[in-house]
């Protein structure tokens, strides 16, 4: 495996789906199956430390979105940039993109260790995690700074036709994961007793090299370079275009994971097994999601292209035929993933409470992912096309007005516990999903791309230097 091999390649309307989307597949594959193992490990370690790490994952995961604002900015415009065939800007855009999201980063690394007590008993975890959930939250908590750089040359790479790095990068990271794990849990480090510290440790270093190896990647391939020198005089203008574009972007994923917290809230009051069943079939859904998921990126890097070339027709069939293929796959996934559950959660547990839950949850599960394949497909295609402000709307409303509402009534006051919390997100996954199609099948994205595809090299941002 050589890892600096160049396979870029000119992103069009002919570039294969799977000329992304299988890498993507394959990167994201790993991290459900690495992400497994780590649930697993942990799991025959202690099933306290699962239920611990999985309530501060959640919390990160919001801040991770909070990331995703400038690196989902990052991804739209250089897209559209390279489609048009626009270079000039683009030192000065992955300059920007790496030092704000890295200041952003620091910024709330320090404000998450700072007042993580707050923010477990705002989510009413239970007590014997609390300790555990802290001592995670402190160490990897500490160093999202570095998952904050990562997702920005991640998109980078990907957007200049470096799929298979992410991959590649992907296995790297997780056997460093794994065998950290082993080391600190099981291996010749056990003696020091670290418990879920074990656990964190791993994941940091992971992170830091996925860093290292991302820019080495960047400057190997001189794809662009970094310096001061491209944003001297400050680009106020471009940060504030981007900040407009990923803010509603990622701020739909952002509200997307408070609206989560809120559902986790309500599961956390049903008891430690109701908290454990909750995560050990989220590590199984992933494998549900992981196509449409890998698809409807893939699908948004080339939108972007097409729309930055002028190509719009060409842009509306593409997220069309995404549609065709994923969506049975994603059904069909769902559906193996419920009737294995009885075996699979075996795998994590022997508690038959808990496999007696899952069961429920991946039965609702069915509806959520066919909801959510219409979801990934079409704001990913949205959001390409510059149409970033109707994803926001419509997910709030449907998020807190059916998500909220729907889990509250059928898990707390119907009784249907954690399956009624998720028939919420069925609810609003499903009619989002339908409400996102329309959008794009009626065409109402023309017109908003961000860089236009005329030879004259005209441009939505304005020179400052």
């Amino acid at each position: 495996m050589n890892l600096f091999k160049n396979n870029s390649k000119e992103i069009n309307e002919a570039t294969p789906l799977l000329f992304l989307a299988g890498p993507m597949f394959l990167e994201l594959l790993l991290n459900i199956c690495i992400n497994n193992v780590d649930t697993l490990m942990l799991s025959h370690y202690s099933e306290t430390a699962v239920g611990a790490v999985g309530n501060a994952n959640q919390v990160m995961f919001l801040l991770i979105l909070m990331f995703n604002i400038i690196a989902t900015a990052t991804s739209v415009i250089v897209a559209q940039y390279l489609g048009a065939k626009q270079h000039e800007k683009m030192n000065t855009i992955y300059t920007l993109s790496v030092i704000v999201n890295l200041v952003m980063g620091i910024v709330l690394s320090l404000l998450f260790v700072t007042f993580k007590g707050t923010i477990l008993g705002m989510l009413k975890v239970p007590a014997d995690m609390v300790n555990e959930a802290e001592i995670y939250i402190n160490i990897v908590g500490g160093g999202l700074f570095l998952q904050a750089v990562y997702n920005v040359m991640l998109q980078i790479l990907r957007c200049n036709g470096y799929a298979k790095v992410g991959m590649y990068i992907s296995i790297v990271i997780n056997l460093i994961n794994v065998v950290g794990n082993y080391l600190f849990l099981y291996g010749p480090l056990e003696f020091l007793k670290l418990g879920v510290a074990g656990a964190a440790i791993p994941t940091v270093f992971a992170r830091l090299s996925a860093v290292v190896i991302s820019i080495a990647f960047f400057y190997r391939k001189k794809i662009g370079k970094f310096a001061i020198k491209y944003i001297t005089p400050f680009p106020g203008k471009m940060l504030l275009e981007m900040i407009k574009i990923g803010l509603p972007s990622a701020g739909e994923n952002m509200f997307y994971n408070m609206y989560q917290l809120i559902l986790l809230s309500f599961i956390n009051g049903f008891g430690s097994d109701a908290v454990n069943a909750k995560v050990y079939c989220q590590s199984l859904i992933a494998f549900a999601m992981i196509f449409s998921n890998a698809a409807a990126m893939g699908t948004q890097i080339i939108v972007g292209h097409l729309v930055g070339a002028g190509k719009e027709d060409a842009a509306y069939r593409r997220a069309f035929a995404t549609l065709k293929v994923s969506l049975p796959i994603t059904i069909g996934l769902a559906i193996a993933n419920m009737l294995l559950s009885p075996f699979t959660l075996r795998l994590f547990t022997s508690n038959q409470e808990i496999i007696h839950i899952g069961f429920f949850i991946m039965a609702v599960d069915i509806v959520i992912e066919t909801g959510r394949c219409l979801n990934m497909t079409f704001v990913s295609s949205l959001k390409a096309a510059g149409d970033y402000i109707f994803p926001l709307v419509v997910g709030i409303i449907t998020m807190y007005g059916l998500g909220v509402t729907v889990g509250y009534t059928m898990g707390v006051i119907v009784g249907f516990g954690v399956a009624g919390v998720f028939a919420g997100t069925a609810a609003d996954e499903f009619i989002r999903g339908l409400i996102v199609m329309n959008r794009w099948r009626r065409k109402k994205w023309l017109g908003k791309a961000i860089v236009k595809s005329d030879e004259t090299g005209k441009k939505e941002f304005e020179e400052e230097n």
